[in-house]
């Protein structure tokens, strides 16, 4: 067994937030209508990915009825579809759907991960809850020794992940806004801001495919070349 498995063992055996674990396990027995005949998770979720990757993508927490039903980060909810048929065209999804653990789906050079690894009450974590998860999005980070780029899905992951690298060391004498498009190096890292693909934000617009996949190719020209060049 890897350090990364080892590592998600941990977590999905984690019980350190009551409210947390009550919500995950409440939504997991009385199911959305449309999941009734599957078995939840109803656990913590751990990240998935290449451990040799160096892409990081980093998102706020699993939904109750996505990656709390099906075991996997960003995986059976339309966050999850946008995700990873961005990943898909970006070339670093063998497949542009995510649909659940067994379904063949594999990930080079880029890792998925969350800030908090249970489903929270209205997406909605709170701070103690963050502060008690964070150990292991720092653990994952030290795991993951060919990461340089870490795409922030939201500003919830981009502070989350501001903290997790400050508690590492890396601190800046003031913390960079949050922005799509956002880029900012972090001692060996960069950090690329990105609106997450909630239906809040796909569906109005505020998040466009073009939107996401320049996102992804920005990661990509920094991780090439080292520069830092925000979108316009």
């Amino acid at each position: 067994m890897t350090a990364l498995q080892t590592l998600g063992e941990t977590m999905v055996a984690c019980r350190a937030c009551p409210r947390l674990v009550r919500w995950r396990e409440q939504a997991a027995k009385e199911k959305r209508a449309a999941f009734r005949d599957e078995e939840y998770w109803g656990k913590p979720v751990p990240g998935f990915g290449d451990p040799e990757a160096w892409l990081l993508v980093v998102g706020l927490a699993p939904a109750a009825h996505g990656g709390n039903r099906t075991g996997r980060v960003f995986t059976g909810d339309r966050s999850g579809d946008w995700l990873y048929a961005a990943l898909f065209r970006a070339g670093f999804a063998n497949q542009p759907t995510s649909q659940r653990r067994d379904d063949g789906l594999r990930l080079r050079d880029c890792y998925v991960t969350a800030c908090v690894r249970c489903a929270p009450p209205d997406n909605r974590p709170l701070p103690a809850e963050r502060d008690r998860c964070r150990p292991f999005l720092e653990r994952e980070l030290r795991l993951l020794k060919e990461v340089r780029v870490l795409l922030c899905l939201g500003g919830y992951a981009w502070d989350g992940t501001l903290r997790a690298l400050a508690a590492m060391g890396h601190r800046l004498a003031r913390r960079p806004k949050f922005s799509h498009g956002a880029c900012v190096e972090v001692g060996c890292y960069t950090l690329v801001g990105c609106y997450h693909p909630s239906q809040q934000n796909t569906f109005t617009g505020r998040l466009t495919e073009a939107m996401l996949d320049q996102a992804l190719e920005l990661c990509r020209r920094r991780s090439a070349d080292g520069s830092v060049n925000p979108i316009s």
